[in-house]
């Protein structure tokens, strides 16, 4: 799990192949228990339409809706159907806007 500027946060070893939501899950209830509850979590992943689908289908972790907003990032969003798109791509939203942390990294020249 990075934060938005590729920095590592939390780390899973993950033993069986494929992925599994349980993985994602972990990591982010490890996240959420860190976190102050006044917070808005917004978890890109290539597959976080399903994760968010599971969750309201088995009412895993009901704590966790009014929390976190879920979107798949843009890589993969065009991979997936147009209404799944229409629901969890980043830049259909006003809420997700943009992100350039390549400038971040650039050594700062005067």
């Amino acid at each position: 799990m990075l934060c938005q500027h590729d920095s590592p946060i939390y780390i899973a070893n993950m033993y069986t192949a494929g992925e599994k939501q349980f993985y994602a899950f972990a990591l982010i209830s490890a996240l959420l228990k860190d976190l102050p509850k006044d917070w808005t979590v917004r978890l890109l992943y290539d597959i976080a339409c399903q994760i968010h689908c599971s969750l309201l289908k088995w009412n895993i972790m009901p704590e966790w809706m009014g929390w976190i907003e879920f979107g798949v990032s843009v890589f993969h969003a065009y991979g997936h159907q147009w209404t799944c798109q229409l629901w969890y791509h980043p830049r259909k939203s006003e809420k997700w806007g943009l992100s350039d942390t390549s400038r971040s990294l650039q050594p700062q020249t005067k």
